[in-house]
């Protein structure tokens, strides 16, 4: 689409230090949803909206269901670890798939699996034979097809929109995301409280078929595999050989891995959090996890907005930090309105980091290597939680839920502080070295 406006740029460090150029001018709605201007990308943004509203009811839900069934907060841990673990594995071969096969047909197939993993839950509910090692088996299966699924989706966003509007393209999606994540835990915690819980896995496996309908009508050039050599494990290596040796790429994986250990974490602690600390029932429940989506929300849109004017190395890191300090107010309120308050702060910083971290990534990566960099970053994404939510559930088991959840937020802010320490260190040898030469 032909841009008439003139824009004016500037030089802005971005993530790791390194200057790149943004648009300085004013905002506008149209920027905003600048990504909306393409057919396949509209497609995919309300395909996922709904399928993403039933799979934030099943999480919610299947919290509630475990902390129910057994009234383990390490239980809780270990379920939400069953379900990410698998990308330990897979992650790095679903971002194989992702660079040589075409990236709709991955996503069809992933959430034909996931969509047939919702139904088998509503039924084992409905036939009141759900047990709790159901939950962990069923878990691993939805982590492997999560394991080739978010490869392929996080690397399919520039095919369907462009590299120009990529940073919107990813701000609207994490939109999306926290906009289900708003919805879904609103519906579940009312479904739960009036009808039932397995309700809210059957509504998810409904809810597939908008985003299977979503793919199947995009208009997609062919498929072109990029040429490599070696076979499938030696093409997977190679993503960790880029990544390992690209200082900027390696840096901003470090800070997302320690993020999501102990900071992401925190969410498997809800249940808990809810029920014995602020003393709330199903619907209270979901009313934490909404404010949380609300700033996550209201984040999504300032990045898709202003991401392109500002620097991405004061969103990010001004992101963790005001993640940190909400999180650590919200260990230790009792007032449920505060503790809204701070989880909508927490989404919102927790998204600033988020979206410009993903975007400086895809930026910098080649066509080429795209899906398997996108698998590493599934696999921290997810391959790594499950280290924070066993971490999370086995030390709040003995120093409680509150403290877990503030040594979690201390170090985060901690992580982000040296991580500033070391690009700014680096930027200062770049610039000798400038000189002296």
């Amino acid at each position: 689409m032909e841009r008439t406006e003139i824009q004016r740029t500037a030089n802005v460090p971005d993530l790791t230090g390194r200057p790149r150029r943004v648009a300085t001018g004013g905002v506008s709605w149209r920027k905003t949803f600048s990504a909306f201007q393409y057919r396949n990308y509209r497609l995919y943004f309300w395909g996922q909206l709904v399928s993403l509203i039933g799979t934030w009811m099943t999480s919610t839900a299947q919290g509630w269901l475990v902390y129910q069934l057994t009234g383990s907060k390490a239980l809780l841990g270990i379920v939400a670890a069953a379900g990410t673990a698998p990308m330990l594995v897979f992650a790095t071969w679903g971002g194989w798939a992702a660079d040589r096969f075409p990236k709709r047909s991955v996503l069809v197939c992933t959430q034909i699996g996931m969509m047939i993993l919702a139904f088998i839950f509503a039924a084992l509910i409905w036939s009141r034979l759900i047990q709790t090692w159901h939950i962990i088996v069923l878990g691993l299966c939805g982590g492997v097809a999560m394991a080739f699924d978010m490869p392929a989706r996080q690397s399919f966003v520039v095919e369907i929109a462009s590299r120009e509007d990529l940073m919107n393209a990813i701000s609207l999606n994490s939109a999306m995301f926290n906009g289900a994540r708003i919805v879904g835990p609103a519906i579940a915690g009312f479904l739960m409280a009036k009808v039932g819980i397995a309700l809210c896995f059957f509504i998810d496996g409904i809810s597939f078929l908008a985003v299977l309908a979503g793919l199947l009508m995009m208009h997609l050039p062919p498929h072109v595999p990029g040429a490599a050599a070696g076979g499938p494990l030696a093409q997977s290596l190679e993503g960790f050989r880029y990544v390992w040796n690209h200082v900027r790429v390696r840096t901003i994986f470090a800070l997302f891995a320690i993020v999501g250990i102990f900071g992401w974490s925190y969410s498997v602690l809800m249940p808990a959090f809810a029920h014995d600390v602020l003393h709330l029932e199903e619907q209270g429940y979901g009313f934490l996890l909404g404010a949380s989506g609300v700033g996550a929300l209201i984040g999504a849109f300032t990045t898709a907005a202003f991401g392109s004017s500002v620097s991405s190395r004061k969103l990010a890191f001004g992101g963790v930090w005001l993640f940190s300090a909400m999180l650590l107010i919200f260990s230790f309120n009792r007032n449920l309105i505060v503790a809204m308050l701070c989880l909508a702060g927490s989404g919102f910083g927790m998204m600033l980091f988020f979206s410009t971290s993903n975007t400086t990534v895809q930026t910098i990566v080649p066509n080429e290597m795209r899906g398997r960099v996108m698998g590493i970053w599934a696999l921290i994404f997810g391959g790594m939680i499950p280290f924070g939510s066993l971490e999370a559930g086995a030390l709040a088991h003995y120093v409680g839920t509150s403290a877990t959840l503030a040594i979690g937020a201390c170090i985060c802010a901690l992580a982000a502080f040296v991580t500033l320490l070391i690009v700014r260190r680096r930027d200062a040898q770049l610039a000798v070295a400038a000189r002296s030469a």
